[in-house]
């Protein structure tokens, strides 16, 4: 089965601070990095490198080549991501003190231009049984569940990052969602991570519900069938993509037809090798390197 990432393409520029600028203020920074990322971006690379054949779709700048770029060294086919030479592509900037906090400014620039001729003429090429990967880092995400449902695809949600828009889309159609707790617990309308699972369960009987909890691992349920995967232990790095890794492993798991247990094992040692690595994209493994590590 083939996976279609609809997904968002960032440039991150990274500055290492003495401490987060207050208004009126001038710092100066030690140090500034430059990553290709976005959920979208780290998610197909994730699919990509986990083996499943993998589409990515979206909107770029004039900007944007290297972001394609990277994406097609990973095995990433990049034919569905338009340009737009007058705009800038999505960038976020980010603030890093020395004990590892952040604070981010996110400009969405040509993630929000996805526009429903491109949604349709991309989804012409894709067909039952096949996979839609979305996230919420780009627009038109209604529309784009509708008519993946019209044309059978297996829908998977990931509603990062979380907010009212997501209760407005019709969750019905979606067969996977994939939530950290914060997210599952805004979606489940609960204070409670016990709760998670059970309430979108029953708000969602169709689905299946993939929960990861960070260095408490992750949970699944299905209606039938309850899992609960362990994380590896590791000295933890840089956590950056972390979850992006897990949700690519498993999916391209599910599009392989892996047995469900054996693919939360593989996503999760995935995932512990992306944290042991600074970097987005480039700390995600390769499966080679993931089943060398034993599950």
């Amino acid at each position: 089965m083939k996976v279609l990432n609809f997904g968002s393409l960032n440039m991150d520029y990274v500055y290492d601070v003495p401490h987060f600028v207050q208004p009126g203020e001038t710092i100066s920074s030690s140090s500034r990095s430059v990553f290709a990322g976005g959920k979208g971006l780290n998610q197909s690379v994730a699919l990509a490198k986990a083996g499943a054949e993998t589409y990515h779709a979206g909107c770029v700048g004039y900007d944007g080549d290297i972001l394609k770029e990277i994406l097609a060294d990973a095995g990433v086919n990049t034919e569905y991501i338009l340009e737009e030479k007058n705009e800038q592509s999505g960038h976020t900037i980010i603030q890093v003190e020395p004990n590892g906090q952040n604070c981010i400014i996110v400009f969405g620039g040509t993630n929000h231009r996805i526009m429903r001729e491109q949604g349709g003429n991309t989804l012409e090429n894709f067909s039952r049984g096949d996979f839609l990967l979305l996230q919420n880092e780009i627009n038109g995400l209604d529309y784009l569940i509708r008519e993946a449902h019209m044309r059978g695809l297996r829908i998977v949600l990931n509603p990062s990052p979380i907010d009212e828009s997501i209760a407005a889309l019709p969750l019905s159609y979606v067969e996977f969602f994939i939530v950290n707790e914060i997210e599952g617990m805004q979606l489940a309308q609960t204070k409670e991570i016990e709760e998670i699972i059970p309430r979108l369960a029953g708000r969602y009987p169709q689905a299946k519900i993939v929960l990861t909890l960070g260095i408490d691992g992750a949970r699944y349920y299905d209606g039938e069938r309850e899992f609960q995967q362990p994380a590896y232990p590791v000295e933890a790095i840089d956590t950056t993509a972390a979850g992006d890794t897990f949700l690519g492993y498993f999916i391209a798991g599910m599009a392989k037809g892996i047995e469900t247990q054996q693919t939360l094992k593989i996503a999760a040692r995935a995932s512990s090798i992306t944290v042991a690595h600074k970097g987005a994209a480039d700390s995600i493994p390769t499966l080679d390197e993931v089943l060398a590590r034993g599950l």
